[in-house]
């Protein structure tokens, strides 16, 4: 099927943003008295929604799911100033903002909002998703849920001088920002011994192999001190919704033993690939697998509920 893509804009925090909204296949199993759900999904780290969001967002369309994927502010066609600045808290609001979005978009069901994250954006989709009532589902995709143990994990591959030097170059760049300086900015992505922020090997090929005209390979050296505080397992045991926690078993990126004790305490179903970062998006061998799970929990979780809850008002 080839899923109908409209353009829209929403506002955080008095910021537009940039998105795509998928209304979804005409006949869903998904739908329900007050519509169907909508999958809000944002990309990872300095991502764009132009750089392997779409065959997802496709696949649940062609599903019978509505789906809003969208740019966090400073980011692909967002607006939004400094530019490639990463706020963990920041963008954890663009996602809130983004959900009210969708949820005011015709057909989708408002109480029914389904939280997709990859990567960095997983984190958030576990902070976002926690105490709201409103959330269907969530989808952690080898998901980024804590700061601390991603920079031991990192450690052996880029040794101590790297991390020091690192940590140095972003405390400048917070201080110039305050100053009204010009940011310091280093390549999202590098070769193995490059300063970029992320270096693991193969990296580098499989970043740009996915990267969208919107993509710039480059962030705000400021990112490393928001990385050392994220925590977004904190917040996974005040979960309501069911949860699908997608982990890379060998990970380069954000470390699996760290998804996995989030997905303990969020109750998840968690399900294991024996592949890297990067090898769960489309043209990859574990593409195919991850979205037929996700499809299959969303089925199970929300076509089977509402069927459930039909065949029970029916009974007298």
């Amino acid at each position: 099927m080839n899923a109908v893509r409209h353009d829209l804009r929403f506002t955080s925090h008095g910021t537009a943003c940039d998105a795509w909204f998928f209304p979804g296949v005409d006949i869903s199993p998904f739908d329900g008295p007050s519509g169907r759900p909508v999958v809000v999904m944002a990309h990872g780290f300095a991502g764009t929604k132009d750089s392997g969001l779409e065959p997802y967002a496709r696949r649940f369309a062609d599903a019978g799911l509505a789906v809003l994927a969208f740019d966090y502010r400073g980011f692909g066609l967002s607006d939004g100033e400094p530019r490639q600045r990463i706020s963990m808290s920041g963008q954890a609001d663009d996602y809130r903002a983004a959900i009210d979005a969708a949820t005011q978009q015709p057909g989708v069901d408002a109480t029914r909002v389904i939280l997709w994250g990859i990567s960095q954006s997983g984190g958030h989709s576990l902070i976002v998703g926690a105490d709201r009532v409103d959330i269907a589902a969530i989808i952690a995709m080898v998901p980024l849920v804590n700061g601390l143990s991603a920079g031991i994990h990192h450690y052996p591959q880029v040794g101590a001088a790297a991390m020091a030097r690192s940590t140095a170059v972003g405390i400048g760049s917070a201080i110039a920002g305050r100053l009204g300086r010009p940011p310091t900015m280093m390549p999202v992505v590098g070769r193995p011994g490059e300063k970029a922020a992320l270096t693991s090997p193969g990296f580098y090929d499989d970043y740009l192999a996915i990267a969208g005209p919107s993509w710039r390979n480059e962030v705000d050296a400021t990112v490393g001190l928001e990385l050392g505080s994220f925590r977004a397992d904190k917040d996974a045991d005040r979960i309501d919704a069911p949860v699908l926690m997608q982990i890379a078993d060998f990970d380069q990126g954000a470390p699996p033993h760290a998804a996995a004790k989030a997905g303990f305490k969020a109750r998840a179903e968690v399900r294991h690939y024996p592949c890297d970062h990067f090898d769960v998006f489309e043209g990859k061998e574990w593409f195919e697998p991850a979205v037929a799970h996700q499809l299959s929990f969303l089925r199970r979780h929300l076509v089977g509920e509402r069927s459930a809850a039909s065949v029970a008002g029916g009974v007298r």
